[in-house]
């Protein structure tokens, strides 16, 4: 049985004293032994550079409403203005991603619209690239969505406690108006009998602030049912967006299926294509193998003439 010798230590001392006679000293060596050890990070292109702050500006956003979720639903631990300034930082957040979601998309068409030739023909070679970006940016767009829906729901809780606040204040109203015009007939008789009493100045400043009494009501009963209406439309207005938003991320599903449909349908075209030029190739060689037979049966017949 053959004994087999470990020759690495050899191998690495001629691979070295070959780079020395060729001019590289100790320091460029193990520089080089070094790169092929520990390989350099690659280059991140600038849609890739994008793509991930966007991602983290997604996590970033998560990550807030999740932190201020309580302090946002629950109304007994923050005022109204801190749950308003939440609502802006997140509004301002979601358009910030949405804006980079939307260059990167126009990036995407910019390079699809370069790749094409003067035929209109698309380069292979770069369709497997632009699928892929194409597949990044529907990731962040359902990631975006996720969140947005997360705070719709937040949103919607705010809003319902709302209107659930202001039904009892509004019933409470209606039954004090009702009590007030109740009682409102004795208690003019006896402010009539008082004022009867009072001087004329008086009466006139008294009844005076009995009218801006009653026009403040009706003014606050009015604010009331404006708001009332208002909490509700954004109620509803809250659920279309959330409604809208589903439609929007189908829709972004629909047109991944028929942006893959169409590179298939490219890739198909460019199979028959060459399908094609291979048939009118076979077309021009049997063309001429029957022209060069035709005539080589002419010859020969000839010649047989010629013989006999």
């Amino acid at each position: 049985m053959s004994r087999f010798r470990d020759r690495t230590e050899d191998f690495k001392d001629a691979v070295r004293q070959s780079a020395i006679s060729s001019g590289f000293n100790e320091s460029k060596l193990a520089a080089i032994m070094a790169s092929f050890i520990i390989h350099k990070p690659r280059q991140r292109t600038p849609f890739l550079k994008s793509a991930l702050k966007t991602l983290e500006s997604i996590g970033a956003l998560d990550q807030f409403l999740s932190k201020h979720r309580k302090d946002y639903v629950d109304r007994h631990r923050t005022t109204e203005q801190e749950r308003d300034s939440i609502e802006h930082e997140v509004t301002a957040f979601v358009k910030a991603c949405k804006e980079q979601i939307d260059v990167l998309k126009n990036c995407i068409n910019d390079e699809e619209a370069s790749s094409k030739g003067w035929l209109g023909i698309r380069d292979s070679s770069n369709a497997d690239t632009i699928a892929h970006k194409h597949g990044v940016v529907l990731i962040l767009s359902e990631k975006l969505h996720l969140v947005t829906a997360q705070f719709d729901q937040m949103r919607a809780v705010r809003f319902q406690e709302a209107i659930n606040s202001a039904m009892p204040r509004r019933k409470l109203k209606k039954f004090v108006d009702s009590n007030s015009i109740d009682t409102s007939k004795p208690l003019n008789l006896e402010h009539r009998e008082t004022n009867e009493n009072q001087p004329e100045p008086l009466r006139v400043q008294q009844e005076l602030l009995d009218d801006e009494t009653r026009a403040l009501q009706v003014e606050l009963t009015s604010l009331l049912d404006a708001v009332q209406d208002t909490e509700t439309k954004m109620v509803e207005m809250s659920a279309l967006n959330h409604l809208m938003s589903t439609h929007v991320l189908q829709q972004a599903q629909q047109i991944e299926h028929l942006y893959d449909q169409a590179v298939e349908a490219t890739k198909n075209v460019e199979l028959g294509n060459k399908e094609l030029s291979q048939a009118i190739q076979r077309n021009r060689s049997s063309r001429t193998f029957l022209v060069l037979f035709f005539f080589v049966l002419t010859f020969s017949i000839l010649f047989l003439d010629w013989y006999n």
